[in-house]
């Protein structure tokens, strides 16, 4: 084991590759109980708690050892936050419409980014792309997708209704229309158990975190749950429920579930960029970023090399995930939690991944877990993720504007595309102009400039729905 995973010469050991891949694991546990609800939308989206649940604990567990087993790097995959949110939002939107999103639909859409991203990762089209983006617009990419994933946990406590009160046409688009509108967002009645609960699990996690507690999303989730069955609020039917079994059922799989007979649906092109794209740049952020901590980038050209497998183990894992059944499986900054507990090598990361497939056997009692609880840890992802806000620059407009639009565009319109796209063309834009003013140079990558054109053509052609 010292020779396979290089222990010694990492400065660790067994033990301490073990505690860190413990540590991680209760670190982003709590996927296990999000994204079953994410996706399924709280059952309003017929995937299938218990298909999303496996497909959730193998797709993080097979993909994790495989990070860990050949590129010997300790970072852990899961379905990531804010795509699935997004995946769901898609379908959702689109129920009541002619042509419906179905989430085979969204699956389909998955795996081919996968594919997409596999061979951006084996011709370095990838590294150009992220050399292309301003980081302003990637911190505000993130921010955004914080904001969003908070209003999907308020929304599905109960905490925020929307609605409009006036009988006024929003489709008028008239001054006195708006200020005719009493109010669009609603707080939620704290009569309502589940407004209680999640408010509960908001505090309950924040409390944790600011003790620095590890794992504190995870036991505010559990402690949460604890409330909920003092309160009279849980079913315990789960527990003897041949829909959660104690032995996997991976017949209930959805397995290859995809449509390619919707690959002409409109939306499914705007769903394929969003999730590529994100991806790209979740990615980036967290191998470079753990890699830094775990001490893998003092030998740069070493290091270069080993995030640049990881990144293909990652986009492998997204083709894998979709074909498991869930949305975009990606590297997973909870990572770095295990790095701060003396993780350095694979180890850490197969430790990982064994604990996810060990979960497999705890169905019934994730399903316990009320959606209140997941909703509260929701909203505190929305937090850490929107912390990214102090790496923009604010006092540069060229900079500022299109960042703003892209956090704002994202969560008012429920769709992460939207912001993606307004950022990018907003800053093509400003630099121009401010290029031919002579006030400043901007760089301005030629595929940024390609992406624009692209943008406004989707935009001008297929309209802003789909």
């Amino acid at each position: 084991m010292n020779r396979f995973f290089k222990l010694k010469e990492n400065g660790t050991t067994v033990r301490t590759e073990i505690m860190a891949g413990l540590t991680t694991f209760m670190a982003m546990a709590y996927i296990l109980s999000v994204n079953p609800g994410t996706l399924t939308a709280f059952g309003r989206i017929d995937m299938g708690w218990y298909s999303v649940f496996l497909a959730t604990a193998l797709a993080a567990g097979i993909f994790t050892i495989a990070m860990g087993l050949f590129i010997n790097f300790p970072v852990a995959l899961a379905p990531g936050m804010g795509l699935n949110a997004y995946f769901a939002s898609v379908v959702l939107a689109s129920q009541t419409t002619d042509h419906p999103f179905s989430w085979q639909m969204g699956l389909t859409a998955v795996f081919i980014s996968g594919l997409i991203f596999i061979l951006l990762t084996v011709t370095r089209v990838r590294q150009i792309l992220l050399t292309a983006i301003p980081d302003s617009l990637k911190h505000a990419i993130t921010v955004g997708i914080g904001l969003f994933i908070t209003i999907i946990g308020l929304k599905n406590s109960g905490l925020m209704t929307v609605g409009v009160e006036s009988g006024s046409d929003i489709a008028a688009n008239k001054f006195t229309d708006v200020l005719s509108f009493e109010t669009v967002i609603h707080m939620g009645s704290l009569e309502n158990t589940n407004v209680q609960l999640v408010i509960i699990g908001l505090l309950l996690i924040a409390v944790l975190m600011v003790l620095q507690v590890r794992g504190a999303i995870l036991f505010g989730i559990l402690g949460t749950t604890l409330v909920a069955i003092l309160m009279g609020a849980v079913d315990f039917g789960t527990l003897n429920s041949p829909q959660t079994p104690w032995v996997p059922d991976f017949t209930q799989l959805n397995f290859m579930e995809f449509d390619w007979d919707g690959i002409m649906h409109t939306g499914i092109v705007s769903a394929i960029a969003t999730f590529t794209f994100v991806e790209l740049f979740d990615t980036f952020g967290t191998l470079v970023g753990t890699a830094e901590r775990a001490g893998i980038m003092k030998d740069k050209e070493e290091g270069k090399r080993r995030v640049g497998n990881a990144m293909f183990v990652d986009a492998i894992a997204v083709t894998g995930g979709a074909m498991l059944g869930t949305s975009t499986t990606t590297a997973y900054v909870e990572s770095a939690a295990g790095v701060a507990e003396g993780g350095r090598t694979g180890l850490t990361a197969v430790t990982t991944g064994v604990c996810f497939l060990l979960a497999l056997f705890l169905a019934p009692v994730v399903a316990l877990i009320p959606g209140s609880a997941t909703a509260a840890a929701l909203i505190i992802v929305g937090v850490l993720m929107a912390q990214s806000i102090r790496e923009i620059d604010f006092q540069d407009m060229v900079y500022a504007i299109p960042a703003f639009l892209t956090f704002a565009i994202m969560p008012f319109t429920y769709n992460i595309a939207n912001g993606i796209s307004f950022g990018i063309v907003t800053y093509v834009i400003l630099a121009g102009v401010a290029n031919l003013a002579g006030k400043k140079k901007y760089d301005i990558h030629w595929m940024m400039w390609v992406l624009a054109v692209l943008i406004i053509l989707r935009y001008v052609l297929i309209g802003s729905q789909g």
